[in-house]
């Protein structure tokens, strides 16, 4: 389920959501405006796209 793959210390904080919904939006609330977390993906996104465009050449 989602809430098993957030890390072992957020699982009690998140665990009290009934349904699905309920729980991503407390995930994006809590994680999904931060600028950390947008670079990160940002960067993760680029290693993937520089991974495919290596495997195609």
């Amino acid at each position: 389920t989602l809430l098993l793959s957030l890390p072992d210390e957020h699982q009690l904080r998140f665990s009290k959501y009934k349904t699905t919904k309920e729980l991503w939006d407390a995930i994006l609330k809590t994680f999904g405006s931060n600028e950390a977390t947008k670079k990160r993906k940002k960067n993760l996104l680029k290693q993937q796209y520089e991974n495919f465009k290596a495997e195609g050449t």
